[in-house]
């Protein structure tokens, strides 16, 4: 009698909020475009505080370390009653950590080893 074994199907690797987030808004940086809590909540079909809490933890550097910059939008149509307040938009970018060695006041070693941006 032959034994048969059992195939177990892979797991398809499912994506975090985060990692989506991450390359939604690292495109967007390729393409320079600002993007709205609304517009990222139409794009992943995330709800807009769960993504304001994820770019909150792209910021940490167990998840990457990243710079997100946010600027208020410039509206240039009549406001509805709903629509009154500020409307922010954000963008990330990419962080990398240098550490200084060598010689040379613990000052100078502190400011080269602060993040320094990449584009």
């Amino acid at each position: 009698m032959r034994k048969t074994r059992r195939r177990i199907p892979k797991r398809s690797a499912r994506r975090r909020q985060r990692d989506v987030l991450c390359g939604v808004m690292l495109s967007a940086r390729r393409c320079a475009t600002w993007l709205t809590l609304d517009e990222l909540a139409k794009l992943t079909h995330y709800p807009p505080a769960s993504i304001s809490a994820q770019l909150r933890h792209l910021r940490k550097p167990q998840f990457g370390a990243f710079l997100v910059q946010k600027r208020p939008r410039a509206v240039r149509t009549i406001l509805r009653g709903e629509d009154f307040g500020t409307i922010w938009e954000y963008r990330l970018k990419r962080a990398i950590r240098r550490k200084w060695v060598g010689r040379g006041s613990r000052g100078a070693a502190r400011r080269l080893s602060a993040q320094t941006l990449v584009n």
